[in-house]
């Protein structure tokens, strides 16, 4: 037996499960991209680039050797930069993140209205679960809603 003491949004924050009626519907956590490529402060661009590409993404997550998120390269970033260049002077540093317990259609919301591609989501002490790509999030918050829908009908 273990007491998690730390409380209940700490406990969701690290992406541990949950049980209740809440629980049955899709978080960010479930629905985000576990594969999404890392890369280090260090790294260079060349390779990066070389290595997001043959992989077909096309955003890259930078990474202490923790895992820890410390910024995010997309399209636009992984086109910018000599191929010489270290990761961190062409990164966008310090990207909004999101826990895993986040609901998805709050996440599908968010990166509407705010026009962003993806977001990294992070246990609570900021370690990478994986990034949650905006069209997964909206699809994922339609089906939601129209099983909800269809369920309230009959």
């Amino acid at each position: 037996m273990y007491d998690y003491v730390a409380g209940k949004m700490e406990w969701m924050g690290m992406g541990l499960p949950t049980e209740g009626t809440n629980a049955q519907r899709p978080r960010a956590g479930e629905v985000c991209r576990k594969d999404v490529p890392t890369c280090g402060l260090a790294d260079v661009m060349g390779d990066v680039r070389e290595r997001v590409g043959s992989a077909g993404w096309d955003a890259c997550v930078v990474v202490n050797d923790e895992r820890v998120v410390l910024g995010l390269l997309r399209s636009s970033e992984l086109g910018e930069g000599a191929d010489d260049a270290v990761v961190s002077s062409v990164m966008r540093p310090g990207p909004s993140t999101y826990r895993p317990y986040v609901g998805i259609a709050e996440m599908a919301e968010v990166l509407v209205d705010h026009d962003m591609a993806n977001c990294p989501i992070t246990t609570s002490d900021g370690r990478l679960v994986g990034l949650l790509v905006k069209e997964d999030a909206a699809r994922m918050a339609m089906e939601v809603h129209q099983h909800e829908h269809h369920a309230h009908e009959e």
